[in-house]
């Protein structure tokens, strides 16, 4: 049984406040600053380009990509980190395309978080080869899964709502028409079970400062099916995608399995914050996770429903449709969630009026939620959140 209280003493929690946004923005690990400080100075510092070698610098992406395919249900060896989640997107989505030559639809959903969306529209744009984006209601994909679709590009848990997709059932659809399924887990990782392997997923892409806790622009990853990976070709072929990089040859020969998606020169510095927030996984059981997270997501919502009428559930009823967040519409949204970050309780907003609310069991309690839907409470019945200050758009919502 996984000791949740134990791994909340974990965190940095500032006092009097209820962090309720890790599905945007993890929380610091209290390990984290001393083992970016040892980095700093014991291996920058004394090691200096030697410590590429000595402290193990260039290893890292690979290692600490099998820390994370625990997580994600993937075997060791085929998952890598670097870059962020956009590229990673824009590397999945490129390789599966010309895996599929004679398809030219990508279908996605009008739920999926803009930015792969972006990412699949630009790189369209680039190859002019007459593919087109297909965008439909996040319940009717299975439908529109048929032998004109290269690859599917979803987002398993809504970003909005929290809205689930059954990863088994549409990759295994997808399958069945002929065509690949990319896979972004951005709001999975670390936020519930994933089973990469067991579904038979052929692309898999994430960040780690969202529920892994790796730190504001923290690296992304990307997962290839075993099978697949040699036949991925790097449409971004960096130096240390190369199979040999330290030959510096003047043509480019792309690596073995998933390390041909390596582009760059890997984010120390951010690694190893990410290093010390997955230390606290370690112990940590998914089952006992997500039933965890399911258990504070009842309990979030039963308090709204006995205390916050004027608020609309837009998450999924079903605790088995949705991820670790749950969310509520009010007309003046935004303006609520000031006046509750104004009081101590963080939420985040997300347009056109959903308050939005990460449930993460590893440092989240029942006293947290019961105090954030009483502060919610008092905010909507004295209509605190009538105030010309709270309408104000902050650059980030």
């Amino acid at each position: 049984m996984t000791d949740f209280a134990a791994t909340r003493e974990m965190f940095h929690l500032p006092d009097g406040v209820i962090y309720l946004d890790g599905n945007s923005l993890g929380p610091l690990p209290k390990a984290a600053p001393d083992r970016v400080h040892e980095m700093m100075t014991a291996e920058w510092g004394e090691m200096l380009i030697t410590a590429w070698n000595r402290a193990g610098w260039m290893a890292a992406p690979a290692r600490i990509g099998d820390r994370i395919a625990r997580l994600i249900g993937a075997a060791p060896c085929t998952v890598v980190m670097g870059d962020t989640l956009s590229v990673k997107v824009y590397q999945a989505l490129a390789a599966a395309l010309e895996m599929q030559p004679d398809r030219r639809v990508i279908l996605s959903d009008t739920g999926n978080f803009p930015s792969d969306l972006y990412v699949a529209e630009g790189l369209i744009e680039a190859l002019g080869r007459g593919h087109r984006l297909k965008r439909v209601a996040p319940e009717e994909v299975a439908d529109h899964i048929d032998d004109t679709v290269a690859a599917t590009l979803l987002t398993e848990v809504d970003y909005r709502t929290g809205r689930r997709h059954d990863m088994a059932a549409l990759t295994r659809r997808a399958h069945e028409a002929g065509a690949l399924a990319i896979w972004d887990l951005a709001h999975s990782a670390g936020a519930l079970p994933v089973d990469l392997a067991g579904t038979d997923a052929d692309f898999a892409v994430g960040c780690t400062y969202k529920f892994l806790n790796s730190g504001p622009g923290g690296p992304a990853f990307i997962y290839i099916r075993p099978d697949l990976a040699d036949r991925a070709r790097p449409a971004l072929a960096g130096w240390l995608g190369h199979e040999a990089p330290f030959a510096f040859d003047p043509d480019y020969r792309p690596g073995a399995g998933i390390a041909r998606m390596r582009v760059g020169t890997p984010p120390i510095l951010q690694l190893a914050a990410l290093d010390a927030a997955l230390d606290i996984w370690e112990g940590v059981d998914m089952g006992d996770l997500r039933r965890r997270s399911i258990a504070l997501a009842e309990l979030f919502r039963d308090e709204v429903a006995r205390s916050c009428p004027g608020l609309e559930l837009a998450s999924p009823a079903d605790p088995a449709a949705r991820g670790s967040q749950i969310s509520f519409r009010h007309p003046e949204g935004y303006a609520v969630m000031q006046a509750l970050i104004a009081r101590g309780v963080i939420g985040d907003f997300r347009a056109p009026d959903i308050l939005r609310f990460g449930l993460t069991p590893l440092y989240t309690s029942e006293d947290d939620i019961r105090a954030a839907v009483a502060t919610l409470a008092r905010i909507l019945d004295e209509r605190l959140w009538d105030d010309a200050a709270y309408r104000v758009r902050n650059a980030v919502t």
